[in-house]
């Protein structure tokens, strides 16, 4: 287990720590508040999964309750990786301990690279009312997960949990859900464009503007301005 944190340490990067702590909005009272960086790229978090892939449990989760953001996100990526080619019961295993941990999944880009490989995933074929709790929770990052989760179902032509849980998140006040929703309407709609207008004609006059924008961010030009001009 050492080995993960010197190989981790070793890329170290004080410049793009820099960097990333104001792109992540770490200063006192922004989203990212307190977050921690090493200034390690996606990509090299990636190198090391690879590497460490079949790290147990235990060692996964305390790497999960690290104080720097890479560190979370390579115990993410891990958890995605054995989930994808776990059996049941370790995916039910993974499943359950990242919903115990929520509250280390904690920026946007760990719930965006995690939550619908694992808990969409997990629940496809199953209940579904724990992302109804979580949309309604007062946690930011569980909201997200709520909603990002739902792009696995997208992928599958499943479409009815995203637009409920965009109903019940359409009038949240953050910025960082009115993008998530956005988007994931957006992936409707690149699967089924009527399913998605036809959410959008009732409600895009009053939803959050940049919830519209990711929403319809592919349209063509001239429906795209009716929209955002409330002409539709």
């Amino acid at each position: 287990m050492k080995n993960i944190y010197s190989d981790i340490r070793k890329q170290s990067d004080p410049e793009r720590t820099i960097n990333l702590q104001r792109f992540f909005k770490t200063k006192k009272g922004e989203y990212g508040e307190g977050d921690v960086f090493l200034g390690l790229t996606v990509p090299q978090c990636r190198k090391v999964v690879k590497q460490y892939k079949i790290l147990d449990l235990c060692d996964v989760l305390e790497l999960l309750k690290s104080k720097y953001h890479e560190e979370r996100l390579i115990a993410l990526l891990i958890f995605v990786e054995q989930f994808s080619k776990g059996d049941p019961k370790k995916r039910k295993e993974i499943y359950d301990n990242y919903l115990n941990n929520t509250k280390y999944i904690n920026n946007w880009d760990l719930v965006d690279l995690s939550a619908h490989k694992i808990v969409g995933a997990y629940l496809f074929d199953k209940n579904r009312s724990v992302l109804y709790k979580l949309a309604k929770s007062s946690d930011l990052w569980e909201k997200r997960i709520s909603i990002i989760a739902t792009a696995w179902f997208i992928k599958n032509n499943d479409f009815d949990d995203t637009l409920n849980i965009s109903d019940i998140l359409l009038n949240d006040k953050h910025d960082l859900i009115h993008k998530a929703v956005g988007w994931m309407l957006r992936e409707i709609g690149n699967n089924d464009l009527l399913v998605e207008e036809k959410f959008l004609k009732s409600r895009y006059k009053t939803m959050p503007r940049t919830m519209l924008r990711y929403a319809i961010e592919k349209f063509e030009e001239g429906k795209r301005k009716k929209y955002l001009k409330g002409e539709i």
